[in-house]
């Protein structure tokens, strides 16, 4: 009989699975569909820099909701869900540092196209410092 790798309990990675199938992180509050995002980009502020625009509605209950915006002006389909999946990361990674009751839409710029981690993380905490969100 075949040996499991997954069945050698030394593998650290592995000691918190739970036996569930899906391994989701806890992630952030998204925005909805359409009309959420209007009414953010009508009544919110928007500020930017070279690599994003962000627009905040500001005096929400509850948690931050967030929403993305990557056109087809970044890039084809595998370039834009890259650039998503770096910007939620991004919001993911410093929401904790974030005031809360606010609706965030964030919509990426063609310079963004080829940028690494660093530089979409560094553009998403100016604007936040613009917006004067960060505690």
């Amino acid at each position: 009989m075949a040996r499991s790798v997954f069945s050698d309990k030394s593998c650290s990675g592995l000691s918190s699975y739970n036996g569930s199938k899906s391994m989701k992180r806890q992630v952030f509050e998204k925005l909805g569909k359409n009309p959420a995002f209007q009414r953010v980009y009508k009544n919110g502020r928007s500020r930017a820099n070279k690599y994003l625009v962000m627009y905040v509605k500001t005096g929400e209950s509850g948690p931050n909701r967030y929403g993305f915006s990557v056109s087809k002006k970044v890039g084809n389909s595998v370039v834009r869900h890259h650039i998503t999946r770096l910007l939620r990361e991004s919001v993911r990674k410093n929401d904790a540092l974030t005031k809360e009751g606010n609706h965030i839409v964030i919509v990426a710029r063609k310079n963004i196209k080829n940028c690494s981690y660093e530089i979409v993380d560094g553009a998403v905490i100016h604007l936040l410092k613009l917006h004067g969100l960060v505690k």
